[in-house]
């Protein structure tokens, strides 16, 4: 069912980066959704927390229970003075802070029949809940067709749980965008055949597609879907075409994506005929703890209590239980039954008791995420149980597991995490000084996080958040510690004083400075010996391989989380016991731009033409208005057209930019020429160069392979993309030579209709031009300053993206390329990675829980884990990190993390004896030494030359080498060496000299 549209519109910008995620339709369908919320413990506040940052419309909270001091270890809507008041109500503000957008209210009593049907709730989700009250909401809901969740944690397990109805149909299953290509022929014939122009597709038998732009075989543009059957020589099969016109050129093929039904079995049914979302090597873990979980519910249905923490007693009752459970079944009715693991259950129930919560922030990610799914009909929902478990955290030896007495209430907000862990872990974690790299999204969680574990909250313990940039709208969406007074802070700044707010003992120290090559003397040897950890929360690869390689060089454990819309990813890595960040297998930026080349004659992907259109934009509106300007300024003397830049003002005068226009009507007679400039003359001119039939020496056509040969379009006043460039593109002129523009696209097609001048045409350079660009600098030096237009991808009434789109895809349609529509090009454009609230959550729990792995009594290999989480797929994959390679020469082993180091002493040992003692302590004979890339010594250099070497201190050869003057502050220089009877790729761990 739909509840009513609320009647406050989308407000785009706050949501822009998960609209990347989402489509537009389905983030209507989010703003008109009722949810009904049970359960207001640490998970349920995750629940609630992601749902009003995503911009649910309306929530209703229900739980009358007390808060006590176990629900603050994860529950951050809560604090010390909200003891004894329902959790509900308690909650109410906070959670309605998050966003007005969300009607947020409070139900207090039963959950009946009538409230679900009266109020019109489109989703319930029960947390912190008895199985009794399961079942019985879950019946009701099953029978009205009400989406229900269930989702839970006790201590290190996490459980949840989806019934969506019998049919629920999933309009959008996959995150993916649709499949396209271009179209390089389709025969006539049953089959038809279909051959695309790239040699490879992402087709499969059986998808569904559609055709546009096809001249020729108009009839398959439009057409009702069409399945395809993908052929030996991956050709596609398209059906009957047999009656159709003759193909001619062009077209572009692009998937349909098909909906799919499932069908979910109430809560009573699947509870004893389970379907689980695991992987299948762990199907059998997760139907014991499916069973340790039932078992728990019939203990406290029994004592009307959860085992104590760590009670043997209590624990050897709960394993008692689930021996004695109605044995479950597979959906045939097949007998599912297999030996109990006793152990398992036995740990599941010593640390139940507990809240976590980084536990609470994954399975709160989670069931947010379904809701979603519910709502919006969009990525397949769960079928129908997911458990999740961390008893990893726990440590190897059951010696030194926990004792009861170390775990009881402490009457401190830390009780929840004590009941599982102790309060020794308690008091290491407070002690802890940790680097935050990156206060956005991932940032905000992770301090969120800490301050409900306590991380740096005792002692010398303390966080330094370090981040730039500034708190923006679109923040808002999914960054938990900012409000809308917070726009335009330093993220920094403002994530400190919320994080104060949650837990007043946590030290957070906000820097405003980046780390990075140009910050080494604040973020030096001082600091990173305060330092007991990094966690890294950045959205480069370069940024993450700069922080890595600072953490491996001072032996520093990193914690790092990325996310790319419903993607993402958590890291460890451990000084000398993981592997070393690698990061992508590319080390070039993954900015870095297209060859000149292949933008301006031979795109063969929309990012190419994208890039073209944005260079088309700084050259017309900025650079020029800039070069003019500058002329104005500096015009005294005629200027010699032979000279270095004569050729780009000469472009920018004569060409570009011709004359001063007067009216609207010279803006709209300049666009329309450069119309004709880019997408008709310049792509004729090209092929007169390079004709369609054009073959190289070898024989190979030259339009193949990467280059597409294109075709010039003809001006078309009915053809909206050729009206919305004109459009866009002589309101920029117009802007810039400070006159007034217009919107009116019916005046504008009627301008067009009438003769305008011919096409402007660029100028060859040369001296013979002299006389020429001067008369035409004289006339532009007269006038007023022109208007340089800076680019901005968020504004929409200004033009810019509007240029840019309809550039990029007129220049698509001249080569056959696929276009991008307007979302997808700002997202090109900007590098913006697509965002949601519910990946960011489950990634920082992911990587929070490495924390108490760290801060334990061990940190063996088998406890740490990488994790990937794929939510639109329902994919949670968890590995243990490889051990650090070992590299062997001669006598000497090392791995990523060995240094060889080395005391200067007093008086300061030359380079010589530096040489002596790496022979002596690691029988290396060291034949080359650098600092950087300069050039210590070589025993390919002249004896003379290398006994001058010897001879001076280290201190004064490194300076002498490499001209600089050596921070009185730095401790160490890092040295890289070779050594004789070496191979050419050995990597030697580097030496590091402390002065």
């Amino acid at each position: 069912m739909d509840a009513p549209e609320t009647s406050k519109p989308l407000n785009e910008e706050r949501y822009s980066r998960q609209l990347y995620v989402l489509d537009l339709q389905a983030m209507k369908r989010i703003r008109r959704a009722k949810v009904l919320l049970s359960g207001l413990r640490g998970l349920g506040a995750e629940v609630a927390k992601n749902l009003v940052l995503m911009g649910v419309g309306s929530l209703t909270l229900h739980d009358s229970q007390p808060a006590c001091w176990s629900d603050l270890a994860a529950q951050f809507f809560l604090s010390e003075k909200d003891l004894g008041r329902s959790r509900a109500e308690a909650s109410r503000e906070a959670v309605a802070e998050l966003s007005e957008d969300t009607q947020v209210c409070v139900h207090q009593g039963d959950l009946t029949e009538d409230l679900l049907l009266r109020e019109g709730f489109q989703v319930v989700v029960l947390t912190a809940s008895r199985l009794e009250e399961q079942l019985k909401v879950g019946r009701f809901c099953h029978k009205h067709g009400i989406y229900f969740l269930v989702a839970d944690t006790w201590g290190l397990v996490g459980q949840l749980f989806c019934d969506f109805g019998d049919h629920f149909t999933v309009q959008d299953p996959t995150e993916t965008e649709p499949s396209s290509a271009v179209v390089h022929h389709i025969s006539q014939g049953s089959p038809g055949i279909l051959t695309l122009r790239a040699d490879t597709h992402d087709f499969r038998d059986g998808d569904l597609v559609t055709f546009s732009g096809v001249e020729g075989m108009v009839e398959l543009n439009g057409c009702d879907p069409r399945t395809v059957r993908i052929r030996k020589d991956r050709t596609l099969e398209i059906g009957n075409t047999t009656a159709f016109s003759c193909y001619l050129r062009g077209g572009l093929v692009t998937e349909v994506k098909k909906p799919e039904t499932v069908s979910h079995k109430p809560l009573d049914a699947a509870l004893l005929q389970p379907r689980m979302v695991a992987h299948p090597q762990d199907v059998g873990r997760a139907l014991c703890l499916h069973q340790a979980v039932r078992a728990l519910h019939e203990f406290q249905h029994q004592k009307g209590r959860l085992p104590q923490p760590w009670d043997p007693s209590d624990a050897e009752v709960v394993v008692n239980l689930a021996q004695t459970l109605e044995p479950l079944k597979g959906t045939k009715g097949e007998s599912l039954a297999e030996p109990l693991d006793e152990g398992l259950v036995r740990m599941v129930a010593l640390s139940s008791a507990g809240s976590l919560s980084p536990l609470a922030a994954i399975l709160g990610a989670l069931a947010a995420q379904e809701v979603l799914k519910a709502i919006s009909k969009k990525f397949m929902p769960l079928d129908q149980w997911l458990y999740f478990d961390a008893l990893e955290c726990l440590p190897a030896d059951q010696k030194l597991f926990p004792r009861p007495e170390d775990c009881a209430p402490r009457g401190c907000r830390y009780d929840g995490q004590i009941a599982v862990f102790g309060a020794g872990l308690q008091e290491e974690l407070g002690h802890k000084h940790y680097l935050l790299v990156g206060a956005g999204a991932i940032g905000c969680e992770l301090l969120k996080g800490f301050a409900l574990m306590g991380l740096g909250a005792g002692g010398r313990g303390g966080v330094t958040v370090a981040d730039m940039d500034l708190v923006e709208h679109s923040n808002l969406s999914r960054q938990f510690l900012f409000r809308p007074q917070d726009i335009h802070r330093n993220k920094a700044e403002a994530a400190a004083e919320a994080t104060h707010r949650l837990n007043p003992d946590l030290k957070v120290t906000p820097s405003t400075q980046p780390l990075g090559p140009t910050t080494e003397r604040t973020y030096g040897d001082d600091f990173f010996s305060s330092v007991d950890g990094v966690a890294a929360a950045l959205d480069s690869f370069e940024a993450r391989h700069y922080v890595a390689a600072r953490c491996a060089y001072y032996l520093k454990p990193l914690l790092q989380a990325g996310t790319q819309g419903m993607l993402g990813s958590a890291s460890v890595f451990v000084p000398e016991v993981t592997a070393g960040y690698e990061g992508p297998s590319s080390d070039a930026p993954e900015d870095a731009p297209y060859p000149a080349c292949t933008i301006r004659h031979f795109p063969s992907r929309v990012e190419h033409t994208l890039q073209w259109a944005r260079n088309e934009f700084e050259g017309l509106f900025c650079l020029s208005a800039k070069t003019i300007n500058h002329i104005q300024q500096t015009l005294t003397s005629p200027v010699d057209v032979a000279g270095a830049r004569a050729p780009s003002l000469q472009q920018v005068v004569l060409g570009e930019l011709s004359e001063r226009p007067q009216t609207w009507r010279d803006c709209v007679v300049w666009a329309y020429g450069h119309w004709q400039l880019c997408f008709h003359h310049g792509v004729k001119q090209l092929l007169r160069h390079f004709p369609p039939d054009k073959v190289l020496e070898d024989g190979t056509p030259f339009w193949s392979g990467a280059r597409w040969c294109p075709r010039p379009l003809d001006f078309d006043v009915s053809q909206d993309s050729h009206v919305l460039y004109v459009l866009a593109a002589a309101n920029l002129y117009a802007q810039m030579h400070g006159l007034c523009g217009s919107q009116d696209q019916d005046a504008l097609r009627g301008l067009l209709e009438s003769p305008l001048r011919p096409a402007p045409q660029r100028q060859a350079s040369g001296p013979e031009s002299s006389k020429k660009l001067n008369e035409a600098l004289k006339i532009w030096s007269k006038g007023p300053p022109l208007k340089p237009q800076t680019f901005e991808k968020d504004n929409d009434s200004n033009f810019h993206m509007d240029f840019v789109v309809a550039a990029a895809n007129l220049k698509a349609q001249n080569y056959g390329i696929p276009p991008a529509n307007h979302a997808q090009s700002k997202r090109i454009l900007g590098l913006i990675i697509p965002a949601i609230a519910t990946t960011t959550a489950a990634v920082a729990g992911l990587v929070s829980l490495e924390l108490y792995k760290l801060e334990g009594m061990t940190r063996s290999l088998d406890a740490f884990r990488h994790s990937y989480l794929r939510l639109a797929e329902n994919q949670l994959n968890r590995w243990k990190p490889d051990a650090p390679a070992t590299h062997t020469f001669q006598t000497l082993q090392w791995t990523c993390w060995t240094r060889l180091k080395v005391t200067a002493g007093q008086p300061e040992m030359t380079l010589k004896s530096l040489l002596t003692y790496v022979q002596e302590q690691h029988k290396l004979t060291v034949n080359l030494l650098l600092s950087g890339s300069a050039l210590l010594y070589s025993t390919q250099l002249p004896a003379e030359e290398q006994a001058q070497c010897q001879a001076l201190r280290v201190t004064e050869l490194v300076q002498q080498v490499t001209g600089q003057v050596l921070d009185p502050e730095q401790r160490v220089l890092v040295l890289e060496l070779g050594c004789e009877g070496d191979e050419e790729d050995t990597n030697f761990p580097p030496l590091h000299y402390v002065l």
